[in-house]
């Protein structure tokens, strides 16, 4: 089994002009497809984790506005040992085309486990 640190994961008011700012902070290019409402940083630059921007309306009081969104193949087998290992299930998502579950850890601090999309073999 293995999984993998993705991405940094802020929610924010307007995604691209947080996107920018990270961008011009670290001297790379905002990715691709960047919207007011969902943008990255370091894709494209080969960065690992990658930067993520998710507009959100309000920011939920007792929410952490940075997580960490951790990727496997395992998606499953992962939520169920970060719950063996005392976590709590929040919710399972699909969005933007990507599935993920969040959680919280045993001091209530969100992160996700995304579920790795299939490659594509030419």
């Amino acid at each position: 089994m293995a999984i993998t640190l993705a991405n940094i994961t802020m929610d924010c008011h307007n995604a691209t002009a947080q996107a920018e700012f990270y961008a011009q902070l670290l001297d790379v290019p905002v990715d691709p497809e960047a919207s007011q409402f969902f943008a990255t940083v370091g894709k494209s630059a080969g960065l690992a984790p990658i930067l993520m921007f998710i507009q959100v309306p309000d920011k939920t009081p007792g929410k952490n506005v940075v997580h960490l969104d951790f990727h496997t193949a395992e998606w499953a087998e992962y939520i169920e040992r970060a719950i063996s290992l005392g976590g709590k299930h929040v919710g399972d998502f699909d969005e933007y085309g990507i599935q993920w579950t969040t959680l919280a850890d045993p001091e209530g601090n969100l992160f996700d486990i995304g579920k790795d999309r299939p490659t594509a073999v030419n």
